[in-house]
């Protein structure tokens, strides 16, 4: 079954942000454990609101991936970059539909 996290986090430095996001996808370019996709959503009642839905091939991937120490590092350098500490909500897909 694929695992998700969903990633609730404010900045106003999103085009930082997302320039670290990028480093760590190149970074796990040969590592068999990454994610699978990633949606970036902004909230429009609140501009400075984002939500991340990052896609694992499985939950076991997603722990290693948590577990790199080079995640961390990155971790530690989207958070400075958030005017909050992200709230991470972690989840087993059930079903996904294309409905057009």
């Amino acid at each position: 079954m694929k695992f998700t996290q969903i990633i609730d986090f404010e900045t106003e430095r999103i085009d930082e942000l997302e320039a670290l996001l990028e480093e760590r996808r190149a970074s796990l370019a040969d590592k068999d454990y990454g994610p699978v996709d990633r949606i970036l959503l902004r909230d429009r009642d609140n501009p400075n609101r984002y939500l991340a839905i990052v896609g694992f091939a499985s939950h076991e991937d997603a722990m290693r991936n948590n577990d790199d120490p080079d995640t961390q590092k990155i971790a530690e350098k989207l958070s400075a970059l958030c005017t909050r500490p992200p709230a991470f909500t972690n989840c087993d897909l059930m079903a996904r539909q294309d409905l057009r």
